[in-house]
């Protein structure tokens, strides 16, 4: 299994990214797949959560301005911020249970500075 985040950017406050999540050797279709991020000297915390039904769930930090999407014919898994605060600054990493093990994309950096 192997994820290839991308997307990541400086971006002023107010400001919008687009973060996506490529998945190769798994059964995307039938995964939930999630975004995580870490900020200097923070624990890894859950961002936003989609199931294989297309369900969410997000942290509540982000409710209301990133929304998590996935499109399973391009094995993709989208998260777009927008009304950026520099609190979301960190790096942002994707993620997905599969067959029992963790599996964790290599990061993407995202930084909301004026």
């Amino acid at each position: 299994v192997q994820l290839q985040a991308s997307g990541g950017g400086l971006v002023r406050p107010g400001g919008s990214l687009r973060l996506s999540c490529k998945a190769s050797g798994m059964n995307f279709g039938i995964s939930a797949m999630g975004w995580y991020r870490q900020a200097p000297g923070n624990q890894r915390e859950l961002v936003a959560r989609i199931a294989s039904s297309g369900s969410t769930n997000y942290a509540d930090s982000v409710k209301g301005r990133f929304t998590i999407s996935r499109d399973n014919a391009r094995r993709t898994v989208f998260l777009q911020m927008n009304s950026l605060k520099p609190e979301d600054t960190a790096v942002y990493f994707c993620h997905t249970n599969y067959t029992y093990r963790g599996y964790w994309g290599q990061g993407t950096q995202v930084t909301v500075s004026s």
